[in-house]
C-alpha cells in the first residue's frame, strides 16, 4: 500500500507521457490534504519525534496546477514517482520542506519560497521547464543531485537569484539544458556541482555572480570519476568563497556568440571567455589542474586568492581544434593554425595569490597574461608548454613572487615578455626552449625573453643543465639587478633573423657566467654591466655579431691569470679583437685594470701597449695620406718606449744613445769652444749626456760648437733625450702614483 492509503500502481513511470487513468491524482486533492491537515487515510505519519509532518504522494499523476501560493503548511512534501502535469506553484509559501524524488515536472513557480528544511529533487528527477527559486529562503539546502533540468525557449534551467541557503547547493551530477542562473546566492556551506553537465552554448552555463558560499565551490571530478563539463561560460565574478574553489577536471568550452561588442572597444575584453572570475575572492586554493581543459579563455582579473592557484596538467587551447600533438611540439611549422591567436589562453591581471601559482606539466595555446600579479610563495612553470607563435606567449609586466620563479625544461612559441619582474630567489630557465617571437605593429621584431628592470633576489639560471638553455631570439636584460649570480654556462642564444642576441645594457650581478655551448647568433651589448666575478670562453667572445663593451667592469676573472701565463693575456686580447671588431679603448682599459687589482703589473703593460697599437692602427686607417706616417710613428714608439708603458726600454735607450753619442764625437776633431774666455775641457761622454738629458745643464752642449753631421746628430740627440725623458718620468710618476 502507498502511504497515502491507495494501491501501488504496479509499473508506473514517471516519465512516461501516457500515465494510466488509475494513477490520476486532482492536484487540488493534495492542497486540500495540506491546506486542511487532514490526517485521514493515513497521509499524514512522522518519520522520527519531533520531526515535521509528512505529505507524502507516491506513483501518481498530478492533473492541474498544485497551487501552494502563499499557504504557510507544517508539512514536508514528499513527491515518489509522480509525474506533473503542471509546474507546481509554492511561490510565497513557507513549507517544512519539499522533496521530488524520481518525478517529472514541466517547471517549478517557487520565488519567494521558504522552507524550514532541504528542497530536494532526487535521483531520477526531470524537470522539463524552469526550477525558479527567485529570493528563495532555505533553512536546509538544496539538493539537486542527479537531476535533469530541461529549459524551454530560452529559459534558465535553475532561476534562483539572491536565493538564500542555511546549507549547502549539492548538485552534483546535474544535467541541465538552459543557464544555471544563482547570482547573489548565499550559501552557509558547500557549492558543489561536481560531475554536473550545464549545457547552454549561446550564453551562461553557470551564472553565479556575486555568490557566496561559507564552503568549497566544486565545479570538478565527482567520486565516481566524472568531471564537471560546461558548455556556455561559467560566470563567476566578484564571487566570494571561504575555503577552496576547485574545477579540477572539469571541461569548459566558451559560448558560441561572444557577449556585446565590447572588444572592439576594450584591448582587455575577452570575448570568448570559457571561465569568468574577475575580483573574486577566494580564501582557500584554486584547483584548475589535473586534467582541466577549456577552449575559451580562463580569466581571474583582480582577484584575492588566499591559498594557491593550481593549473598543473591543465590545458588550456584557444588554437579553435588544432591538433595538440602538433601544436605543442616543436616541428609543428604551419603558421595559419599556430598563431598568434586573437584570444588569451589565461587572464589574470592584477590578482593576488597569497600561496603559490603552480602550472607545472601544463599545455596554452594563446596568451598567458599575468600583469600586475603577485605570487608571495614560488611561481612553478617546469615543463609547461606555450604555444602562441609570433605573438607574445607569456604577458607578465611587473609580475612579482616572493620565492623561486621555476620555468625549467619549458618550450615556448612565441615572447616572453616580463618587463619589472621581481622575483624574491632564484628565476630558473634551465633546460628551456624559447622560440617564434611576437613582433610589433610596424613589423620589428620583438624580444624572445624581456627581463628589463627585473629585480632577482638571487640568481638568474639561463643553462646548467644537461639539456641546454635555447632563445632562438634576443634575450633583453636592461638594467636588470641579480642579486648573486647570472648564467647562461651551456646555452645557445640568437638567430640568424635577429640582430640582437642578448642586451644586458646596465645589468647589476655579483657573478656573471657566459661559458655558452655556442657563439651567440646576433650583438651582444654589455655596456655599463657590472659584476664582481666574470666566468666566459672563446665562443661568447665569437658571436656572430658585435660585442659593446663601452664601461663594461669587472673585478676578477672566475679563473684568475697567473703573473707567468703570458698566453692567456693574448688569448683575452684576441678574444677582445675578435668580439669588437673595431678599436674601442675602454674594454682594454677595463682588462689592465681588472689585472692590476690582481697584482699583475707586467700583463697589464702589455695589453696597454696593445690597446695604443690598435689605436694608432685605427688613426692611420682613417686617412689615406697620414696613415704610413702614422704607422711609422706608432712603430718607433711601440719599439722605443712601449708607448710610455715600459720607462725601463727608455732608460736603455737614453744609455744606448749615450754610448754611441760619446763613439761619434769621440772620433771627430775637437769642436770650438764657444766661448774662448771659459776654461773647459772637451768631453765627449758629458757632451753627450748634456744633449740627452733636457733641462740638466753640464756645461757643455752650449759652450762647444759642432758643425757637419756632428751638428746634426746633436739636434736628433736633443728631441730624443726629450721624448725619452718624459717618457721614464711619466712612467716614474705612475708608479709612484700606484704605490701612494
Amino acid at each position: 500500500m502507498a502511504d497515502n492509503g491507495e494501491p501501488f500502481q504496479i509499473g508506473f513511470d514517471p516519465h512516461d507521457p501516457h500515465p494510466p487513468e488509475s494513477a490520476r491524482l486532482a492536484a487540488a486533492e493534495v492542497v486540500k490534504r495540506v491546506v486542511e491537515q487532514d490526517d485521514r487515510g493515513g497521509v499524514l505519519r512522522r518519520r522520527r519525534p519531533n520531526t515535521a509532518p509528512v505529505v507524502r504522494i507516491a506513483d501518481r499523476y498530478l492533473v492541474g496546477v498544485l497551487d501552494l501560493r502563499g499557504v504557510e503548511s507544517p508539512y514536508l512534501l514528499e513527491f515518489v514517482r509522480c509525474r506533473f502535469a503542471e509546474p507546481p506553484d509554492v511561490r510565497q509559501a513557507r513549507l517544512a520542506g519539499v522533496e521530488f524524488t524520481d518525478c517529472r515536472l514541466p517547471g517549478l513557480l517557487g520565488r519567494n519560497l521558504s522552507s524550514d528544511n532541504d528542497v530536494r529533487f532526487g535521483a531520477g528527477t526531470v524537470v522539463a521547464g524552469t526550477v525558479d527559486l527567485t529570493d528563495a529562503q532555505v533553512r536546509g539546502s538544496l539538493v539537486l543531485s542527479d537531476t535533469r533540468i530541461a529549459a524551454t525557449e530560452d529559459r534558465p534551467a535553475l532561476h534562483a537569484d539572491r536565493l538564500q541557503l542555511a546549507g549547502a547547493l549539492l548538485a552534483a551530477r546535474l544535467e541541465t539544458t538552459g543557464e544555471v542562473r544563482i547570482p547573489g546566492l548565499r550559501c552557509g556551506g558547500n557549492v558543489d556541482f561536481a560531475g554536473a553537465l550545464l549545457r547552454n552554448p549561446r550564453g551562461f552555463a553557470l551564472n553565479g555572480n556575486g555568490l557566496h558560499t561559507g564552503g568549497n565551490l566544486r565545479l570538478d571530478t565527482d567520486a565516481t570519476g566524472t568531471p564537471f563539463r560546461a558548455l556556455g561560460q561559467v560566470f563567476l565574478p566578484s564571487a566570494k568563497v571561504e575555503s577552496d574553489f576547485s574545477m579540477r577536471g572539469a571541461t569548459i568550452q566558451p559560448r558560441t556568440e561572444p557577449a556585446g561588442q565590447l572588444a572592439l572597444d576594450d584591448p582587455f575584453f575577452d570575448a570568448n571567455a570559457a571561465l569568468i572570475a574577475d575580483r573574486s575572492k577566494v580564501e582557500g586554493n584554486v584547483n584548475l589542474d589535473r586534467g582541466f581543459a577549456s577552449t575559451g579563455t580562463v580569466r581571474i582579473v583582480n582577484a584575492s586568492i588566499g591559498g594557491a592557484l593550481r593549473f598543473n596538467h591543465a590545458t588550456i587551447d584557444l588554437s579553435a581544434g588544432a591538433d595538440h600533438r602538433d601544436l605543442f611540439e616543436e616541428r609543428f611549422d604551419s603558421r595559419a593554425q599556430a598563431g598568434p591567436y586573437p584570444d588569451r589562453a589565461v587572464h589574470l591581471d592584477g590578482t593576488d595569490i597569497r600561496g603559490g601559482l603552480d602550472a607545472r606539466d601544463a599545455r596554452f595555446a594563446g596568451q598567458v597574461r599575468i600583469v600586475d600579479v603577485a605570487v608571495q610563495g614560488t611561481a612553478l612553470f617546469d615543463n609547461s608548454v606555450f604555444s602562441n607563435r609570433d605573438g607574445d606567449a607569456i604577458e607578465g609586466r611587473r609580475f612579482s613572487c616572493g620565492g623561486n620563479l621555476n620555468g625549467r625544461s619549458l618550450l615556448v612559441f612565441g615572447s616572453v615578455l616580463l618587463p619589472g619582474v621581481k622575483v624574491g630567489a632564484n628565476l630558473d630557465l634551465r633546460g628551456s626552449r624559447l622560440l617564434r617571437p611576437g613582433h610589433h605593429p610596424d613589423g620589428t621584431t620583438k624580444p624572445l625573453l624581456d627581463l628589463r628592470v627585473a629585480q632577482v633576489g638571487r640568481d638568474l639560471h639561463c643553462g646548467g643543465s644537461d639539456r641546454p638553455f635555447a632563445a632562438a631570439g634576443e634575450i633583453r636584460m636592461r638594467r636588470a639587478e641579480i642579486g648573486r649570480t647570472t648564467t647562461f654556462n651551456g646555452a645557445e642564444i640568437g638567430s640568424g633573423s635577429t640582430r640582437v642576441a642578448l642586451n644586458a645594457f646596465g645589468v647589476r650581478t655579483q657573478e656573471l657566467h657566459v661559458l655558452v655551448a655556442k657563439p651567440p647568433r646576433g650583438r651582444v651589448d654589455l655596456r655599463h654591466l657590472r659584476c664582481a666575478t666574470l666566468a666566459d670562453d672563446e665562443k661568447f667572445w665569437r658571436a656572430e655579431g658585435r660585442m659593446d663593451l663601452e664601461d663594461f667592469r669587472y673585478d676578477s676573472l672566475a679563473d684568475p691569470v697567473g703573473l707567468q701565463d703570458d698566453d692567456r693575456v693574448a688569448q683575452r686580447l684576441a678574444w677582445l679583437r675578435a668580439g669588437m671588431r673595431s678599436y674601442r679603448p675602454g674594454p682594454y682599459d677595463q682588462l689592465a685594470t681588472m689585472l692590476r687589482a690582481a697584482g699583475n703589473e707586467e700583463h697589464a703593460a702589455n695589453v696597454l701597449v696593445e690597446k695604443q697599437r690598435l689605436r694608432y692602427r685605427a688613426l692611420a686607417a682613417g686617412s689615406r695620406f697620414l696613415g704610413p706616417g702614422v704607422l711609422l710613428w706608432s712603430w718607433l714608439q711601440r719599439l722605443m718606449v712601449g708607448y710610455g708603458y715600459r720607462p725601463a726600454r727608455a732608460l736603455v735607450w737614453l744609455i744606448a744613445f749615450l754610448v754611441l753619442g760619446a763613439v761619434w764625437f769621440g772620433l771627430q776633431p775637437d769642436p770650438v769652444k764657444g766661448n774662448r774666455d771659459d776654461q773647459i775641457f772637451w768631453n765627449p761622454v758629458v757632451y753627450t749626456l748634456d744633449l740627452l738629458v733636457p733641462i740638466v745643464d753640464f756645461g757643455q752642449k752650449n759652450r762647444w760648437a759642432v758643425s757637419g753631421a756632428s751638428q746634426w746628430i746633436s739636434l736628433v740627440l736633443v728631441a730624443l733625450g726629450w721624448v725619452l725623458a718624459t717618457t721614464v718620468a711619466a712612467g716614474l710618476t705612475r708608479m709612484l702614483r700606484r704605490t701612494t
